[in-house]
């Protein structure tokens, strides 16, 4: 078996697009207990309080809702300059980018679908301030304390036109590599789990049934336990946050799960995937099937059905039907 290249370290921020920005970024100080760092123009940026990078999220002011540019750390400088050749090969490559405040150069490019992404390797650490500074110096922040107290960015889940297009694209240029699958009956594949590290997945796939492209199904955000999911339920109650499903335990990568809408109507998911990782370097991919996938969530729960419909930015039945 040839040794696999694994060039991308992990999936390190994205944007989101609001239409209420203000709204949104409360929503994600407020509930999420993240801090604003900077902003510039139309743009707010956020910290997680254990990310090592100057920001998480980046927030920005739009007509409607949707994902903006999603950054993906090399490993090196070397795996930099080998993802930049293969994008380029592949036709999705954009150009070099300097503008954004918390990188060094940054490789612009999209994936077959549309959806944009920056490759970079130099990065600007986040610097914790007197308010901010840690009592424990092997973490990035103080514990905050409020709201749901997420960690980190966990994964992203796109919605695309073409499935197995992307999987090509992830595989070949990308390095990821696929952990689960849904395949239904016909042989279509519904939604591929990608992992660039040890982790299960990090980036994640899904039909998008309106024949869109470029739309986002949800961003996730990791806590340290279930626990912490429990109690965001409640403070997501308590604030008004509309809660669309969970707290569960998710089937497939068996990741315990909430989900909501932040105010902007983008998807939100709080996340913990327990001890689940895969360290085997052979790991083969886990299928499931339609008559799988029909039974439910991991303890009976029946999957929502605006989980299967509910994209950003929005799309009107008459522009698919």
């Amino acid at each position: 078996m040839a040794e696999r290249t694994r060039d991308i370290a992990h999936v390190s921020a994205v944007e989101l697009f609001t239409p209420v920005l203000d709204d949104t970024v409360r929503f994600f100080t407020d509930q999420m207990a993240m801090e604003a760092v900077d902003r510039r123009g139309h743009s707010v940026y956020l910290h997680t309080w254990d990310d090592y990078e100057r920001f998480s999220l980046k927030v920005t002011a739009a007509p409607a809702s949707g994902i903006g540019r999603s950054w993906l750390r090399a490993r090196s400088p070397e795996a930099l300059e080998r993802r930049v050749a293969a994008i380029e090969k592949a036709g999705f490559g954009e150009g070099w980018n300097t503008d954004e405040p918390g990188y060094g150069p940054v490789f612009h490019f999209t994936d077959p679908d549309g959806h944009r992404f920056g490759l970079y390797w130099e990065t600007h650490r986040y610097v914790a301030s007197d308010e901010t500074r840690p009592s424990l110096k092997n973490q990035a922040a103080r514990f905050p304390g409020r709201g749901s107290n997420v960690r980190r960015l966990d994964h992203i889940n796109f919605l695309a036109r073409d499935v197995p297009e992307n999987e090509t694209f992830v595989n070949e240029a990308l390095t990821g590599r696929p952990s689960e699958q849904i395949v239904l009956d016909d042989g279509t594949k519904a939604a591929v789990w990608y992992t660039f590290s040890d982790k299960s997945y990090d980036v994640v796939y899904t039909r998008d049934w309106t024949g869109s492209t470029g739309r986002l199904h949800h961003i996730a955000f990791a806590t340290d336990t279930r626990e912490d999911i429990l109690r965001a339920a409640d403070v997501f109650l308590e604030a008004g946050v509309h809660i669309e499903t969970g707290p569960h335990k998710h089937a497939i990568q068996q990741t315990f799960f909430l989900y909501v809408y932040e105010p902007g109507g983008n998807r939100i998911e709080l996340c913990n995937a327990g001890a689940r990782l895969l360290l085997a370097p052979d790991h083969e991919v886990v299928t499931w099937t339609e008559a799988e996938r029909a039974k439910g969530q991991a303890w009976g729960l029946k999957t929502i059905e605006t989980f299967h419909t509910h994209g950003t930015p929005p799309v009107a039945e008459s522009e698919w039907a």
